[in-house]
């Protein structure tokens, strides 16, 4: 009988690249030196840390997705998720801040003149200048083409009046990537997007936002009283402001996904933690069927979360399209975080057996996983 040649050996698919775990482990030693220690604190006292961003920076998190030609690191999407998740397992609310930053510069990399390029992006790759995404509206946020902020042509420029709501570091932003319309009568097709500046005359920051969860990350109203913006401000052609902004949604879906992978991950990790220190009937809880039934179905979910998320990051940067995909792994990671996250109160672990990040507060991030930027987590599959 002839004999079958055993197959070939395959490397793991799955595998990081020496460059992927090196940015990983830069992220995590970043994110466990830097925003662990505090993070609790900074939650209880809903205060944006900004000389933490301004470290991530120096850190090279905030231009990871970026060509060197505008002070980037030349790297992908999907190093940039990697970065997220470490970020997101140590203290969700930066990455969530960090998340919306890459989110404005997609913008601007993507439809800016190579004038606006050159100006706005190098002091946001280097983490000087602060980028946030203005698209929410009490009566438009999923639905784009509802948005009211009206966009008035004037002898130099345009005059935005209205407010936006909801808007993550729009308090200490430098820079704003801002949706406004030209025509409300031509729906979506009058949608426009324009840069504003901080200084910005007739803009102001308006009411702060309370929330339950990721309170280290502000959200915050902003007014514009005829905001004056100049043309050279703009963003792409007058009703072209749609286009740009899901030129930046589907990459900025991974950039969350990535994050409530981070998210669960730190969950199922206390809660494993406990279960194994935790003696009832003298016996750790570890060993009882149910517990580790529990766990296993937690670590499922986030590992298959996390394989969503990366398929979406590699398919973004072989130029493949993603919105089916990156909505995929955004609805699934941030349902993988609300699977481990109940396990740290089931379990009777709220009382923190880790005091950096508190397994209260990483129950508390779950109230909002499901609905930060960009978009409700099963919309976009609509």
């Amino acid at each position: 009988m002839a004999t079958v040649a055993a197959p070939a050996t395959r490397p793991d698919p799955f595998a990081l690249t020496e460059e992927e775990r090196a940015v990983r482990d830069t992220a995590r030693e970043f994110a466990q030196r830097e925003l662990a220690p505090t993070v609790a604190q900074r939650d209880d006292e809903e205060r944006y840390d900004r000389s933490i961003f301004e470290r991530m920076g120096e850190a090279g998190l905030t231009a990871i997705p970026y060509p060197e030609e505008y002070g980037g690191a030349g790297m992908g999407t999907f190093h940039w998720a990697l970065a997220c998740e470490e970020v997101a397992a140590a203290d969700m609310g930066m990455a969530v801040s960090l998340s919306v930053h890459v989110l404005s510069q997609l913008c601007i990399f993507a439809n800016g003149t190579d004038a606006q390029k050159a100006r706005l992006l190098p002091p946001m790759t280097a983490g000087r200048h602060l980028g946030a995404f203005a698209l929410t509206e009490p009566q438009a946020g999923s639905d784009a083409s509802a948005i009211a902020l009206r966009a008035e042509r004037t002898d130099d420029g345009y005059a935005l009046t209205g407010s936006k709501v909801w808007i993550t570091n729009g308090a200490d932003a430098d820079v704003l990537v801002v949706f406004a319309t030209v025509d409300r009568s031509k729906g979506r097709d009058g949608i426009t997007a324009f840069v504003v500046e901080r200084e910005t005359p007739g803009f102001r920051i308006g009411s702060h936002e309370r929330k339950m969860g990721i309170r280290d990350s502000v959200s915050v109203e902003l007014v514009f009283e005829e905001a004056r913006v100049p043309e050279a401000n703009r963003l792409d052609e007058e009703g072209r402001g749609l286009k740009v902004a899901l030129s930046a949604l589907g990459a900025g879906r991974i950039g969350i996904a990535a994050a409530c992978v981070g998210l669960a991950r730190a969950a199922l990790e206390h809660a494993t933690l406990y279960a194994v220190q935790r003696t009832q009937f003298g016996r750790p809880i570890a060993d009882q069927e149910m517990v580790q039934a529990m766990l296993a179905d937690a670590a499922t979910s986030v590992e298959a979360a996390r394989l969503l998320t990366w398929r979406a990051a590699r398919l973004r940067d072989a130029g493949k399209p993603i919105n089916a995909a990156s909505s995929m792994a955004k609805m699934y990671a941030s349902d993988a975080a609300m699977r481990a996250i109940p396990l740290l109160s089931a379990f009777d672990c709220i009382s923190a057996i880790a005091p950096r990040y508190a397994p209260s507060m990483i129950i508390s991030s779950s109230s909002a996983c499901v609905t930060i930027e960009p978009g409700v987590a099963k919309v976009p599959l609509g």
